[in-house]
């Protein structure tokens, strides 16, 4: 099969394709004939050599696939031969096959094509899991969430959007705003012209968010915690702006803050799974009624993986970048 591989650490270009063995399914684990491979921050940061994969996964780049089962492993289910799924891998999605544990294969949803499907797992994943989970937004909250037009912001929109939470992102553009408005935001804030606490404080009357999904990190901690509300919820998924900072015990102690975090790509099969089948059961009848899909940025064939690559480093995607396999 042709798969794309880092020859090395580096930029884009480092991203080459490759002639390997078709990977074979093991116990529990499904083959896919990958149709399309979403891009994702952590593929860029595993190519320049910041984010190896876990023991155990492949070396190839590619968190989520869409495509159709074409082999199970030992004791799999024959009758998922021939299914059109998506599924959530710790690796290996920038391939024309790919190995994916069966737990965290989903149906493509009604209406979806393979590229839509692809660009589903990584961030509906991790949305569900951080936002929902892990700060138990409900109807009727107010969030915060950072890179408005990133695809985890995209995602928080439409997610936020169908369970009716207001949501407002940061974007470092008036046009990205825009963007983000278009696509559901409550509110967006320029965080270039502007200072995103003030305005948080502005739209909630002073109360403050529920919760804020992070991925900056570094200095931006003590101002989203200023952001919050009474008992609010901090959770951090990255930390772009560096991963120590400084803050005020005593002020999480008088307001009950919780901060917390998580990472996904190292959780193991069992919670993956475990993790989809609450998906599957809560938000894919909404996504299979027609009520969200992903924001769609641009697609680029496999062979074409490090001009993906370049076009999410320089900033300028709106939502999903989706590589597709001829």
């Amino acid at each position: 099969m042709t798969a794309i591989a880092i020859s090395a650490p580096g930029g884009p270009e480092m991203l080459q394709p490759v002639t390997r063995p078709v990977p074979q399914p093991g116990a529990g684990e499904v083959l896919i004939r990958v149709a399309a491979a979403g891009v994702n921050r952590p593929d860029v940061l595993q190519r320049m050599g910041f984010y190896p994969p876990p023991p155990g996964a492949s070396d190839l780049p590619g968190l989520e696939v869409a495509g159709t089962i074409v082999a199970v492993g030992a004791g799999g289910d024959p009758e998922h031969l021939g299914q059109h799924v998506c599924a959530l891998v710790a690796g290996g999605g920038y391939a024309e096959y790919c190995v994916a544990p069966a737990g965290s294969c989903l149906p493509v949803p009604k209406g979806f094509s393979m590229a839509e499907a692809a660009a589903l797992p990584e961030t509906v994943f991790t949305v569900w899991h951080n936002l929902f989970e892990r700060a138990w937004v409900k109807e009727g909250e107010a969030v915060l969430v950072h890179g408005g037009t990133s695809g985890i912001g995209t995602t928080a929109i439409g997610l936020c959007k169908l369970f009716d939470i207001r949501i407002i992102v940061t974007c470092g553009s008036a046009d990205k705003c825009a963007a983000a408005t278009a696509l559901g935001a409550t509110q967006a804030v320029d965080y270039s012209t502007e200072d995103y606490v003030e305005a948080v404080k502005a739209f909630t009357g002073g109360k403050g968010v529920d919760a804020v999904l992070d991925m900056v990190g570094g200095d931006y901690l003590p101002r989203n915690l200023a952001c919050l509300a009474e008992d609010g919820r901090h959770v951090t998924i990255a930390f772009q702006r560096g991963a120590k900072v400084e803050f005020d015990i005593a002020d999480v102690m008088r307001r009950r803050l919780t901060l917390t975090g998580s990472t996904l790509r190292a959780r193991s099969a069992d919670f993956k799974g475990a993790l989809a089948d609450e998906i599957h059961a809560t938000l894919w009848p909404r996504l299979s009624e027609g009520g969200w899909k992903p924001a769609m940025d641009q697609r680029f064939p496999l062979a074409e993986a490090s001009a993906a690559h370049a076009r999410m480093q320089a900033g300028e995607h709106v939502g999903k970048i989706v590589l597709t396999v001829e």
